[in-house]
């Protein structure tokens, strides 16, 4: 016994001059979601995030050449695929918005159809975003079809974050559909920089939080995006946020009680 004691003394020693603290004995579970929006549409960037390492999930626009190819492409290489849905904005050119997008004109069942061929028109989804939007996810009447829709195909929404007033938020939680907004745009300024910038607010953000969504895009901007967001995955690393697909954002205890996941 007094052998095990003076084996022993050392180790307490060092426990009694360096107590362990619970927050320490526990590291946090911190994760990050990037989501880049606009595939099926630019060209910029496609490449180097489909052929990449980095697990961003592909936002992908319905109704275009490229959507069924850019969600099968991504699906295979295997990032999320959602729906990067076009509603329409306050200010902005329609033709923005590509075929058949979300409008005030529409009625309920109207939206309800196009989305039902959203979905089908881009395989492998498991959620849907807003493409611009900010005057349509105001409407009610909208944006209740639409998470109606949600729900039925058991989707997760992404509130992309276009209007303070958008109606997602309060719908989603009243059918129990998952939903989260975003908390940073990457590419606001189009330059690899600013996107590393960017990427370090996403990585306070998520610091506090424990979770954290930011959006980029591919396209005019996807280039600079790529680039800034691969250079910033050392930062990342540095400060054990772990880059996962949005759906796994869900399974954490800061979902709302009463969501779906």
């Amino acid at each position: 016994m007094k052998k095990l004691v003076v084996l022993l003394l050392p180790f307490l020693l060092y426990l009694f001059c360096h107590p362990v603290h619970a927050e320490e004995a526990v590291p946090k579970n911190l994760m990050a979601a990037i989501i880049i929006d606009d595939f099926g549409g630019g060209t910029g960037g496609v490449r180097d995030f489909l052929e990449g390492e980095i697990p961003i999930t592909a936002a992908v626009m319905p109704f275009t050449e490229s959507s069924r190819k850019h969600a099968e492409w991504a699906h295979q290489n295997g990032f999320e695929v959602m729906i990067h849905l076009p509603m329409e904005p306050k200010r902005g050119k329609r033709s923005w918005l590509g075929p058949k997008p979300i409008t005030n004109d529409l009625g309920p069942e109207e939206v309800k159809q196009r989305v039902y061929e959203a979905i089908k028109s881009v395989p492998y989804a498991v959620g849907l975003n807003n493409h611009m939007g900010s005057l349509a996810v105001e409407n009610e009447e909208i944006v209740r079809a639409i998470v109606e829709v949600a729900k039925e195909k058991r989707l997760y929404i992404i509130d992309s974050g276009t209007s303070p007033k958008s109606k997602f938020p309060q719908l989603a939680k009243e059918m129990g559909v998952p939903l989260l907004k975003r908390d940073v745009f990457l590419d606001d300024i189009s330059s690899s920089s600013h996107v590393r910038k960017q990427m370090v607010q996403l990585a306070k953000v998520t610091e506090i939080k424990g979770r954290g969504i930011a959006i980029g895009h591919v396209g005019v901007t996807g280039k600079v995006c790529s680039v800034g967001i691969f250079q910033s995955m050392d930062e990342f690393k540095k400060r054990n946020i772990k880059i996962v697909p949005v759906s796994e954002l869900f399974s954490g205890a800061l979902i709302e009680k009463n969501f779906i996941p």
